[in-house]
């Protein structure tokens, strides 16, 4: 695993309302950098203002939350009259957070700071996920990333969040894995072995709501409050954002849409997951003599893959039209996001194609939605579980779905 690994570095008003009771002072604390974290720099009038709290209440909270290294002061704002106001902002080095990305073909991790931005991140690829690789992957990416960062910055690590698909074990022939083997995964407890190296906390969460939850944080879902949610890796997921929060259901599988009935092109009937997914490019690709591993190679350049990719994107826009009607027959969706682990061009031409052929679609009863292409790309899944410790210690998620442990 050591020598597959490469590095690089590199608004909606909140809803809920505030309380000036101090004994709830973690909840507004919260509530503050949410707001912040949302919206951007503000000063603490305005902060009390959407947060409905009473001034004195939001001015004690920024200067804790600055003194703990949270917040930033700006410069000071002069207006016609009164003192000048003050915005503050989250401060990007006030908390790291580890997230592991485990997918069928390759795995990452990323060091993201308070804002999402990656500071280190890891790669590495392999045929087929082990559990036994993938943990020793990440012991080894702990270690790198404590090389290579101070003391106290370490010491700002909130945690480990850790995306993987749900029961990894079930795909084995989809990703020629031996079923023996790969099954293995059912008995891996991520908690006691990573509590073998590390004290942090662990998160785990679906890989495609990890995915969801990052472009809802840090993408194109700032400047929505609900969407629907594709996303195209190995196999296709998805997520849901209702009320500017990611729902992940009473069991943590919303937004399964992977698991939606689908038909290929011979009528059999399928799951999504198998008309509308980079596994099915995979096996294109080599059945054309095209080495199927470039797929996974960082940076990716795929403009050579020519009629295999136009076929895959043509079968994989029209699946993916006929599922977007479908979730927005069960959720009135006003707009509908399209992302993936594939370059941004080829992005910009499936949510294209998929757009067209979405309007022609019988959609009698049904309002068609709007779809965008997303903007996280293929660091979603990661950047995704990294948010997990921050939502755990920092932020606020009305549906908070995460498994620790």
């Amino acid at each position: 695993m050591e020598e597959l690994i490469t590095e690089w570095r590199g608004g909606r008003a909140a809803n809920p309302r505030g309380t000036n009771q101090s004994g709830l002072r973690a909840y507004n604390e919260r509530l503050v950098l949410s707001m912040l974290h949302r919206q951007g720099a503000m000063a603490g009038s305005d902060v009390a203002r959407l947060a409905g709290l009473s001034a004195q209440t939001v001015s004690v909270i920024m200067r804790r939350l600055e003194q703990d290294g949270l917040l930033l002061r700006g410069d000071p704002v002069r207006g016609k009259v009164g003192k000048p106001s003050v915005p503050m902002s989250v401060n990007p080095d006030g908390a790291f957070a580890i997230g592991l990305k485990i997918g069928r073909r390759t795995a990452d991790l990323v060091l993201a700071d308070l804002m999402g931005e990656p500071r280190i991140q890891l790669h590495a690829a392999y045929r087929y996920p082990m559990p036994e690789a993938i943990v020793d992957f990440l012991k080894d990416g702990i270690a790198t990333i404590k090389r290579e960062l101070t003391k106290e910055e370490f010491g700002r690590i909130a945690g480990i969040g850790i995306a993987k698909p749900y029961e990894i074990w079930s795909w084995h022939e989809s990703i020629g894995a031996p079923e023996g083997e790969i099954a293995r995964w059912k008995l891996l407890n991520f908690e006691d072995e990573i509590a073998q190296f590390t004290h942090l906390p662990v998160y785990v969460d679906n890989d495609a709501t990890a995915a969801c939850r990052a472009e809802h944080i840090y993408g194109r879902g700032r400047e929505l409050g609900s969407f629907g949610y594709f996303y195209i890796g190995s196999f296709v997921g998805g997520g849901i954002v209702l009320n500017d929060t990611v729902f992940d259901g009473a069991l943590g599988n919303a937004g399964s849409f992977g698991s939606l009935p689908a038909r290929r092109a011979d009528g059999t009937a399928c799951q999504l997951v198998d008309a509308a997914s980079l596994y099915l490019l995979e096996a294109d690709l080599a059945r054309a003599g095209v080495d199927p591993g470039r797929l996974w190679v960082q940076p990716q350049d795929w403009s050579d893959f020519s009629d295999v990719l136009d076929d895959w994107i043509e079968r994989t826009s029209a699946q993916l039209a006929q599922a977007c009607l479908t979730v927005c027959a069960v959720v009135d969706f006003d707009t509908i996001l399209l992302d993936g682990a594939f370059p941004e061009a080829v992005r910009e031409r499936m949510v294209e194609r998929t757009r067209s052929i979405m309007a022609s679609l019988d959609h009698r009863g049904l309002i068609i939605p709007k779809l965008e292409g997303g903007t996280i790309g293929r660091n979603a899944r990661a950047l995704g579980a990294a948010s997990a410790p921050m939502f755990s210690q920092f932020l606020l998620n009305t549906h908070a779905g995460f498994a620790q442990g």
